[in-house]
């Protein structure tokens, strides 16, 4: 029998055909088994490698990878997969995209051929429905493939670009993620980082060549500075914690968790602390977080850009088992007047949840928009018309729970009745107004105040004034005229929550889009 027609190598007996074996032997190459001075060095950075990390968010052997014997454009280049791992995997049983950059591979810089790798990845995951988990650490553009003829642009970014409001994507930033990467970071919905990890439109060499000097990565875009401006979501202290993060956030867009530990009711223990949240003054303020957490299951609350934008807190959380959208004006900050950086964090919260069908609650306790000249220079006029053309334009379902101050335009566009919210309840403490009670006692009784030449007579009418205007514009007296669905006990809001998102209407699955995710 000539060699042509010898039957196929029994696989089992340990003798693969020559061509078999090539196969096996590249495929087995780009593990990390194989280069073990490869993870030396991303251990020596303090960071696992993309496979290594891969493997530890995704499900047991639920990753298929795609392009893994890809190779660089350049003949005289090498470096497996080319330098980025990607492909399909599941968390939790749900399926999602992967792609991340290799350090170790040409400090993960973005060639020809893996910039064609991302672009499939990301078509794919648009076709399907696929959320994308990025991990964006790397030096940007390979400056050798510009040398290429073929080269041309890439087109990765902009597909990348129209995964927004059609498929969660995510972004976990540990390492270094310049150019390109920090790029793919700022497109994302959600970005997560660790305190070592830097980022910047441009890396040291772009920017010495800018400016004549050379910065350190850490001098050009160190975390706390992200943080501090809102380019980053979350700051968790290590890669375990990047991701947990990262499997919690994806759980909010599966529906109701089964086996929450509530029950039929939505109790979650004594709720009766919220009673007493709300100082007596309604000049003191109150941490609103403890609110959120309190009518929150368990550790589910997940708080987007704590530190930007400090005068309203927005949250992933479930009540009862169910994904909400929480956005609370924060008292502590401002006394919760909303600012333009608290303006943009809210509209953006918005689109979020409306793109991917999530509900929301709103928590007011509110004195109105910030006022001012220095906060007009900020643009204020056109920063809070977003949160209204957010709110105005999204059809998920949301509920208010005023909880305390609901005044001015600051309530008209935290879930006032004017937004029709599918559920508008008030605490005993709240009290409404369209501006702040004693502004409006100075202009509705400017003239009566004024004849008052004795200064403590002046401010007993002034107390007098300001007590009748609170009298009619109580929880109760609001009610009355039916401006609320009800006036609730504290205690009773998060099973009168639950019972609410259990009545909602399920959200029709759709492939298409319904709103762009803004980048700010």
């Amino acid at each position: 029998m000539s060699e042509k027609s010898e039957p196929p190598i029994d696989l089992a007996a340990g003798r693969p055909r020559a061509d078999l074996a090539e196969v096996l032997a590249a495929r087995t190459a780009r593990l990390d088994e194989a280069r073990p001075d490869a993870v030396a060095r991303q251990e020596k950075r303090g960071l696992s490698t993309i496979r290594a990390s891969i493997a530890a968010l995704t499900d047991a052997g639920s990753f298929v990878e795609y392009g893994g014997l890809a190779a660089p454009a350049r003949a005289d280049m090498t470096g497996p997969a080319d330098g980025i791992v990607m492909g399909t995997a599941t968390v939790d049983g749900a399926a999602i995209v992967v792609v991340g950059y290799d350090y170790t591979v040409h400090v993960g810089s973005q060639g020809a051929i893996s910039h064609r790798k991302t672009s499939r990845m990301f078509a794919l995951a648009e076709r399907n429905g696929w959320p994308v988990v990025g991990w964006w650490d790397g030096a940007g553009a390979r400056t050798h493939d510009m040398m290429l003829p073929a080269r041309g642009f890439s087109q990765c970014f902009v597909t990348y670009a129209r995964l927004s409001g059609k498929v969660p994507t995510i972004a976990i930033i540990t390492g270094r993620a310049f150019a390109g990467q920090a790029n793919l970071a700022g497109l994302s919905d959600f970005v997560i980082a660790t305190p070592d990890a830097t980022m910047g439109m441009a890396g040291p060499p772009l920017v010495a060549a800018a400016f004549g000097h050379w910065l350190s990565p850490e001098e050009i875009g160190p975390m706390e500075v992200h943080e501090a401006s809102g380019a980053i979501d979350i700051l968790v202290p290590d890669e375990d914690s990047a991701l947990g993060a990262a499997r919690q956030y994806l759980s909010y867009f599966r529906g109701r968790q089964a086996g929450a530990e509530t029950d039929a009711a939505g109790e979650a223990g004594d709720q009766g602390f919220l009673r007493d949240i709300i100082p007596e003054s309604p000049r003191r303020a109150y941490n609103v977080r403890k609110v959120i957490e309190g009518l929150s299951d368990g550790d589910s609350m997940l708080e987007l850009r704590p530190k930007f934008g400090k005068a309203a807190v927005t949250a992933l959380t479930r009540i009862d088992g169910w994904p909400v959208g929480v956005i609370a004006n924060q008292p502590m900050v401002l006394a919760g007047a909303i600012d333009s950086a608290a303006s943009d964090k809210i509209a953006r919260f918005i689109q979020l949840c409306d793109a991917y069908d999530i509900p929301m609650l709103f928590l007011c306790d509110t004195p109105g928009l910030m006022v001012g000249p220095e906060v007009e220079k900020t643009a204020l006029v056109r920063h809070s018309a977003r949160v209204l053309t957010a709110l105005a334009n999204a059809d998920t379902p949301f509920m208010t729970v005023v909880l305390r101050k609901a005044y001015g335009l600051g309530y008209y566009v935290m879930g006032s009745e004017a937004c029709e919210p599918d559920l508008l309840v008030a605490w005993p403490t709240a009290e409404f107004g369209g501006m702040g009670l004693e502004g409006a006692v100075n202009i509705i009784h400017a003239n009566e105040l004024a004849a008052i030449e004795d200064e403590v007579e002046k401010a007993a009418r002034h107390k007098q004034r300001t007590d009748e205007m609170r009298t009619y514009n109580t929880a109760l007296a609001t009610a009355a005229r039916f401006h609320v669905d009800d006036v609730i006990d504290p205690a009773d809001t998060r099973a009168i929550l639950a019972r609410t998102l259990a009545a909602f209407p399920k959200p029709n699955p759709h492939r298409d889009r319904k709103r762009v995710v803004e980048p700010w």
